[in-house]
């Protein structure tokens, strides 16, 4: 018997090392892997629906359900991408240039303010605002030079951008032919009731496609119309102000506020009132809407999750593994509320002696 235990332990360290090892030389590709498992999980249905159509031919319904994959998810990202970096350089240059004048704006937009205001601002020592602006001005300045980085970086680095993205396109074929069998091996390897598995594996799906759908959904939406109303008012790159509104907007109770708020402040201070105004109606009545109507619907609905928690996980998955933490930060959130619940409801009550 000892000697089974031993052979038993010696098998589990080796497993160990070599589960390890394995994860070590797929970091190098852990972003296409990990899209590669998300878009196989939100286009699984497509897939199922695809295979009735066609007779249970596998191949031709991967390939379908891939390429239309590529069509309405991955090819407008690159788009997008291509334009925001194009625009970002574009900023880069004007600001460089004097032709954007940032710290030109704080200064009118102090001399705009009102006197009790100003006054306030002396008694409490903040009428310099030299510093501030700055800052302001250099940050613009360091935001707008990324973009035009990424202009350069993107033509350097298109040979690992094209195997990372072949890769991806790779695995997420077989994913999506094979996915089926792949989540039964895998709920089969758990030391777990099958109750249990079957309950983490479906919330588990559940959070990928609320969070990714929802988020997203709600993101392109309210960056959109973010964009739409800057480029109506006439403010310069409304791409750029789309996208950071697009991607605050990731974040629950935040939002894009913190870009147009600010904005709608500045027409307000320097005397356009009725930018001000109709910047303020849109963005409470318009994009604050959505928000509120979506977020709730596609969200919170599936993942059952308070919106701290989903504010905390996705900031610390944003922090912790960068754009992709958007979604691994509210997973990693619902399987360990999934966990915990399952472990509460399944461990042995103490029975005390009367």
């Amino acid at each position: 018997m000892s000697e089974t235990v031993q052979q038993h332990k010696a098998l589990l360290l080796f497993l160990t090392l070599v589960t390890l090892a394995f994860i070590w030389i797929l970091l190098p590709f852990y972003g296409a892997v990990f899209w590669a498992v998300i878009l196989g999980i939100l286009f699984a249905p497509l897939q199922r629906r695809l295979l009735l159509r066609l007779g249970w031919r596998r191949n031709l319904a991967a390939g379908a359900t891939l390429l239309v994959c590529v069509l309405i998810a991955i090819l407008p990202v690159i788009v997008i991408s291509t334009l925001l970096v194009q625009e970002g350089a574009a900023l880069y240059k004007s600001i460089e240039s004097g032709q954007l004048d940032i710290a030109g704006y704080i200064e009118r937009f102090k001399d705009m303010l009102p006197a009790f205001v100003q006054n306030g601002l002396e008694r409490m020592g903040m009428a310099n605002l030299e510093g501030l602006r700055d800052k302001i001005a250099k940050s613009a300045m360091q935001g707008s030079q990324f973009f035009a980085s990424q202009a350069v970086s993107f033509g350097q680095g298109t040979f690992d951008l094209l195997v990372s993205f072949g890769v991806m396109l790779y695995l997420l074929f077989f994913f999506l032919r094979d996915g089926a069998e792949l989540a039964r091996k895998v709920r089969a390897s758990l030391p777990l009731a099958e109750q249990q598995k079957r309950r983490l594996q479906l919330k588990f799906n559940r959070v990928v496609r609320a969070t990714v759908k929802g988020n997203l959904v709600v993101a392109l939406t309210q960056g959109a119309l973010g964009g739409i109303i800057f480029g109506m008012l006439g403010i310069p790159s409304p791409l750029v102000w789309a996208v950071l509104m697009a991607f605050l907007s990731l974040l629950p109770a935040v939002g894009a506020g913190i870009v147009w708020v600010p904005v709608a402040i500045y027409f307000l201070a320097t005397g356009a009132l009725w930018k001000g105004v109709v910047l303020i109606a849109f963005g409470l009545f318009v994009i604050g809407l959505v928000d509120n109507l979506l977020r709730p619907i596609l969200v919170g609905k599936d993942t059952k999750m308070p919106d701290y928690l989903i504010l905390l996980s996705t900031l610390g998955g944003l922090a912790v593994f960068g754009l992709n933490g958007f979604v691994i930060g509210p997973l990693i959130a619902a399987l360990f509320m999934s966990s915990w619940a399952i472990f509460v409801s399944t461990k042995p009550q103490v029975q005390l002696p009367s």
